[in-house]
């Protein structure tokens, strides 16, 4: 049916789900295997493997994989699972501080209307770069892109890339001096 992955996985990003089954079930006992190697939990390492296939299938138009996809598969694996355990670190740490009784304080008001106003500056300030660099910012601080990845996806130099986020973070911190000024 189909010869290589590469041909497996252009078929799934046309929405081919028995292609998808295909990558599913090849795959899915070894990275649920590897994810358990991990995270030591073979309920939660499963819970993992279904979850990054999920996020393939829905993001399947927009994936570019330029490495193997068995390597992408198990890159993505990785990550998931490091995720989860800083989770559960976090997890764990804030039930360590519960138990030894200490009194959590109740939010401050005051506190929480300044990370309101420095979210809304933060959005009304991405809402203010050109389209170009309000993308390369995104990709940057909120995908975790390093610049030649970006300049690779957008078809642009890495110098172009840094032009932006200086010109990008040269505005963010306009906008929170101002807000900082002001308060």
């Amino acid at each position: 049916m189909f010869r290589t992955e590469k041909e497996i996985f252009e078929r799934i990003k046309k929405s081919d789900m028995a292609a998808f089954e295909i990558l599913f079930r090849k795959y899915y006992s070894y990275l649920s295997n590897y994810a358990f190697k991990i995270v030591e939990n073979i309920d939660t390492a499963e819970e993992i493997i279904q979850d990054l296939f999920v996020g393939l299938w829905e993001k399947r138009e927009e994936l570019v994989i330029e490495t193997s996809v068995k390597s992408y598969l198990f890159k993505s694996a990785y990550n998931r699972c490091l995720l989860f355990l800083r989770h559960k670190s976090v997890t764990n740490r804030y039930e360590q501080y519960v138990k030894a009784g200490e009194e959590l304080s109740e939010p401050d008001v005051s506190e929480e209307l300044n990370m309101k106003e420095l979210n809304d500056i933060i959005d009304r300030t991405l809402d203010e770069l050109p389209e170009t660099r309000r993308t390369i910012f995104r990709m940057s601080r909120f995908e975790g892109l390093k610049y030649h990845e970006i300049a690779k996806k957008l078809s642009l130099s890495v110098k172009t890339i840094e032009s932006n986020m200086g010109k990008a973070l040269k505005l963010f911190r306009k906008n929170i001096k101002t807000y900082l000024e002001t308060t």
